[in-house]
């Protein structure tokens, strides 16, 4: 079966970075509710990590850890974590309105932090957790966990070839039947995924401006959204995302001048297709003359992608960050781009879809 090649940042970005000296990172896993365990079971399970801790508030989420994991020890408070000198890295898998003072707290004691998506609320919140992480010389790792899955793997590596042509757009539907959030609108919620493919396939570009509009039906949280984002050269992204769906939908469709990929998360054989279809303009002069298309129709491709979980695959690049000194893929600028994102979309909503110009 054909596989990606390693996931790496961009190479403008490499650069030698201090490494923590042994041959496995202590890892302490802080939010012990959904996601909290899959990230506990993917660090236990490399042989790069040590996991120490985990920690929640609730002791009934910790009690079924204990059988599973024995010699990770179990705590409600933050405190016993960030005491251990053998906790390297801490994971953060809790809402996102406790991110910030948690991080914070990790950055302090000196820990290297895991957050999940979206990174804050606010920018200057994200801003600040950069110059605290720069100041006591640890990284930030954002989950944005898509990233590493091997289907877009492969979109980057097709886009980064070439063989596409010149972008024209993405076009995104993120839809399925709830799960509603307590915290967060749909728009926080699955909205990060998108982006942070985007900033991905793009090399690290952000877009220029963003309009968005979405209805909240059952709450005061949006439960549908759209949002239209707009790049250099004309290149223009629209994401749709919905908790009102009757199915689940998880597909992208990208488009360049040469050819076209289609991305079925839903399809268990061929979540990629690239077509070699397009269209050709004869040159004439647009103000004075309709241009005459062409349509161009040819073969599709399915490209065999490997079996291996997102979520081990990000592990693996979190701990080669830690333990080789490798460039993280996902690091603050990637989440920083997300949350700056996501505000100028919140405003552009809340203004009924005027764009907002994304700083």
């Amino acid at each position: 079966m054909a596989s990606s090649p390693p996931l790496a940042a961009p190479a403008s970005l490499a650069r030698p970075r201090r490494t923590l000296g042994r041959a496995a990172a202590g890892v302490a896993v802080v939010g012990c509710g959904y996601w909290g365990p899959n990230l506990l079971r993917n660090f236990a399970d490399n042989p790069r990590a040590e996991v120490r801790w985990a920690c929640d508030l609730r002791a009934e989420r910790l009690e079924p850890l204990s059988r599973r994991y024995p010699g990770v020890r179990r705590t409600s408070a933050l405190d016993n974590v960030l005491a251990d000198p053998e906790v390297d890295l801490v994971a953060i898998a809790t809402p996102v309105d406790s991110h910030v003072a948690l991080a914070r707290r990790a950055i302090e004691a000196g820990k290297h932090v895991v957050l999940e998506k979206p990174l804050s609320r606010r920018v200057d919140e994200a801003v600040g957790l950069r110059d605290a992480a720069a100041k006591h010389g640890v990284t930030i790792f954002v989950d944005h966990t898509f990233v590493f899955t091997p289907a877009v793997r492969k979109m980057r590596e097709v886009v980064a070839s070439g063989e596409l042509g010149r972008r024209l757009y993405y076009d995104s539907v993120r839809v399925n039947l709830g799960l509603f959030q307590q915290d967060v609108s749909v728009l926080w919620d699955l909205a990060p995924h998108d982006l942070s493919i985007l900033h991905h396939l793009t090399g690290g570009e952000s877009p220029r401006r963003v309009s968005c509009t979405g209805v909240a039906h059952y709450s005061e949280l949006e439960d549908v959204a759209y949002l239209t984002l707009f790049y250099a050269d004309d290149f223009v992204a629209h994401v749709h995302v919905n908790w009102l769906a009757p199915v689940k939908v998880r597909q992208i469709l990208l488009g360049g001048s040469r050819k076209m990929l289609v991305y079925d998360d839903n399809d268990p054989v061929e979540k990629i297709r690239i077509y070699d279809k397009g269209v050709a303009a004869s040159p004439s002069d647009r103000a004075t003359a309709p241009q005459l298309i062409q349509y161009r129709l040819g073969d599709m491709t399915a490209p065999m992608l490997p079996a291996t979980e997102a979520l081990a695959v990000e592990v693996d690049s979190i701990l080669a960050a830690l333990l080789d000194g490798a460039e993280p893929v996902c690091g603050i600028d990637a989440g920083l781009s997300v949350v700056r994102t996501l505000n100028a979309a919140q405003l552009s909503l809340e203004m009924g879809g005027v764009p907002v110009e994304i700083a």
